[in-house]
């Protein structure tokens, strides 16, 4: 048994759980059992068979060390799963240790090491030893970078071949930009769109190119749209709380919007983190006596934080506690910590597979804009990242009708009074889908027929950016609200295409009379700034 089985059994022991020694013992005892069977195999001449795609290529099945290497690492990595199965402790502990184990199984695939990758070593051998000198580069290069690239990053240029929406910056503080956005159509919805998305990432992710932009989708459709682009975070705003992102962030672009198009009601959108920060918002002005709000879309978003999906391993009260005491009063979260723990959440996809691509094979990756967003990441203010892990992922307390106070006023979900549309994707591990359903309870308690929940196939970023002129996976649709989220999927019926034109039915439903398109962004003190996208998401952390 390799040395992963001590190490194993010293992480569940650290978490303060323990196997049952009968259980353990009879692991051991079957683990035993395949691995003397796949040495008579050896011994036999009979090469072993495996499905794993890690594995595919052709030297891992034909050169007997080599696929005895994968069968012996692939047996190992099953009994450590079986292993951490058995453990005996609280559901939230034993995802700790599961994730735990899985990450260092990950790291011991052979395919993550030269000695041991057969198609590093064929491709040495095959480029007279270029292919070695060429991953020397990369890993040097990526080094100074203090990340592994995912992407050709020379590729793209933010305004110039990503973010590339006509458009024009009418409004800046020190948090974010509001952009308003050039119409395509001769007359639009009198109610205008605000779009706010996540401020843990850059905004353009809802516009990379032409054919899988979201703004512009919603453009094409007649909306006047009007979308926040956040600051990347320095010192100078080290200092910033959860307080300033609604007061300073969401309402105060609410109320350019309003200003502007001279219309007291705005569609609104929220996107993941986004969603939160505008769902908690129009609480907040809810509580002032205001409603804004013609109807608000969330799309992947969290409001009730029970099951946070895998995101749940990295907060606990020690991890929170730690975060509070460093920058709680002030300083900055890292951009490239920030990345770290996506990357950490698909090991595979988004460290192992380039390690190997890059490094070992010598290949510089290809161009793809949405990796090349992936890897322009934000830092974050302590204050504000402090204050939105305690109160939501580790105490849950948004949901809760006025346990929270922000900018001033209790926070009380069940008083946003307008119709939503919820969307979650189904395999989207930061925001598991039944937790997006439900914010269907917390949202018109008292008036559910006004929301409407739909789900999209794939996961958090794939599902969401799913264009309609492509029509690519499926979605599910019921327009019954059930109690729990199994209740709606079990009488859900699953239509081909993308999810997009629902959403767009929905906002066409409340944008109000047809009007004739504004020929000029902004409004009397609120001038053009810049052109779009404009200079804060051309700031990199790195």
């Amino acid at each position: 048994m390799f040395s992963a089985d001590s190490a194993m059994l010293k992480t569940i022991k650290d978490f303060g759980a323990e196997i049952d020694p009968l259980v353990l013992t009879r692991l051991q005892s079957e683990y035993f059992v395949e691995l003397g069977n796949l040495w008579k195999d050896f011994l036999g001449s009979k090469l072993p068979e495996f499905n794993d795609r890690r594995f595919s290529a052709a030297d891992w099945h034909k050169q007997t060390m080599h696929a005895y290497n994968v069968a012996i690492y692939l047996l190992n990595a099953r009994f450590l799963g079986l292993l951490t199965e058995a453990v005996q402790a609280p559901e939230k502990k034993k995802q700790k240790i599961r994730f735990a184990v899985q990450q260092m199984v990950d790291a011991m695939s052979p395919a993550n090491f030269l000695a041991t990758n057969p198609e590093a070593q064929a491709k040495i051998i095959e480029t007279g030893g270029e292919s070695l000198r060429q991953g020397i580069t990369l890993m040097l290069e990526d080094m100074q970078k203090g990340r592994i690239s995912l992407t050709d990053e020379s590729a793209f240029e933010v305004g110039r071949n990503v973010a590339t929406t006509e458009g024009t910056v009418i409004f800046e503080n020190r948090l974010f930009q509001l952009i308003q956005y050039k119409p395509l159509t001769k007359t639009v919805h009198q109610t205008p769109l605000l779009m706010v998305p996540p401020c843990i990432n850059k905004f353009y992710i809802l516009d990379l190119q032409p054919e899988n932009s979201l703004v512009r989708y919603a453009i094409e459709q007649g909306h006047t749209v009007f979308l926040v682009s956040w600051a990347n975070p320095d010192q100078s705003l080290s200092g910033v709380t959860w307080d300033d992102y609604i007061e300073e962030g969401a309402i105060t672009a609410i109320e350019a919007v309003q200003a502007i198009s001279k219309q007291e009601k705005i569609n609104t959108f929220g996107f993941c983190v986004g969603g939160t920060i505008l769902s908690t918002a129009l609480a907040v002005l809810a509580d002032r006596g205001e409603h804004p709000a013609a109807s608000v879309t969330l799309l992947t978003t969290l409001l009730d934080f029970t099951d946070t999906g895998v995101l749940d391993v990295f907060v606990d009260e020690l991890q929170v506690a730690m975060r509070e005491q460093t920058i709680g009063n002030g300083g900055l979260l890292p951009a490239r910590d920030l990345a770290s723990t996506f990357s950490a959440l698909r090991p595979n996809d988004l460290v192992w597979n380039y390690v190997q691509s890059n490094y070992l094979k010598g290949q510089r990756p290809p161009a793809f804009d949405l990796l090349y967003w992936n890897s322009d990441s934000t830092n974050l203010p302590g204050p504000m990242l402090c204050w939105y892990l305690r109160n939501t992922y580790l105490e849950n307390s948004l949901k809760v009708p006025g346990k929270l106070k922000v900018a001033g006023h209790p926070v009380d979900l069940g008083k946003i009074d307008a119709p939503v549309f919820v969307y979650g994707s189904r395999e989207d591990h930061i925001v598991p889908w039944q937790s997006a359903y439900a914010s269907m309870g917390l949202l018109n308690p008292k008036k559910k027929s006004r929301n409407r929940f739909v789900l999209g196939a794939s996961g958090h970023i794939a599902g969401v950016i799913n264009p309609a002129s492509k029509n690519k996976r499926s979605y599910w649709l019921n327009d019954k609200t059930s109690a729990d989220a199994k209740s709606w999927f079990d009488a859900a019926t699953e239509c081909p295409g993308s999810w997009w034109p629902e959403w767009a039915e929905f906002l066409s439903e409340h944008g109000g009379k047809m009007v004739k398109a504004p020929t000029k962004a902004g409004a009397v003190g609120y001038s053009e700034i810049e052109p779009a996208p404009g200079r804060y998401v051309k700031v990199r952390a790195d």
